[in-house]
C-alpha cells in the first residue's frame, strides 16, 4: 500500500511539474513573462501598453527585450531538458519499486501525461500560426 501511495504522489508530482512549466509556455504566469506566455511574444506591444512609453522609450526599449529573448528562450530550452531528465530518472527508480499492477497505473499514467502534453504543444503551435 505505501509503494501505491508513493507512486500516486510520485506520478502526480511529475505531471503537475511538467504541466507547470508547459502551462507557463502556452500562456501562464511567471520571471519570463515579459518575453513570451501571456503576452503572446510582443514584448514591446505590452511593455508599451501597460507602462504607457514614449515613442523615445520604446525606441530604447526595443532592442533591449529583441537581445534578451533569445538569451530567455536558450535559459528556457535548458531548463526544460533538465527538468526532463529528472522526471525520467525519478520514474526508471520508481517504476521496479511497485507492483505489476501499479507498474501498469504507472505507465498509464505517464502515457496520459505524453498525450496531454502533447496536445498542449499542438495547441500552442496551432496558436501561434
Amino acid at each position: 500500500m505505501k509503494a501505491k501511495v508513493i507512486a500516486v504522489t510520485v506520478a502526480g508530482a511529475l505531471t503537475l511539474g511538467t504541466l507547470a512549466v508547459y502551462a507557463h509556455e502556452a500562456g501562464g504566469h511567471g520571471p519570463g513573462r515579459f518575453m513570451h506566455g501571456k503576452w503572446g511574444g510582443n514584448a514591446l506591444e505590452h511593455l508599451t501598453k501597460e507602462l504607457e512609453l514614449t515613442p523615445e522609450q520604446q525606441a530604447q526599449v526595443s532592442p533591449i527585450v529583441d537581445q534578451a529573448k533569445p538569451q530567455i528562450r536558450a535559459i528556457h530550452e535548458e531548463a526544460m531538458q533538465k527538468s526532463r531528465a529528472v522526471m525520467e530518472n525519478a520514474g526508471a527508480q520508481i517504476r521496479p519499486l511497485l507492483t505489476p499492477q501499479q507498474q501498469a497505473k504507472f505507465d498509464a499514467v505517464r502515457k496520459a501525461h505524453e498525450d496531454m502534453l502533447n496536445a498542449m504543444r499542438d495547441l500552442h503551435q496551432a496558436k501561434q500560426q
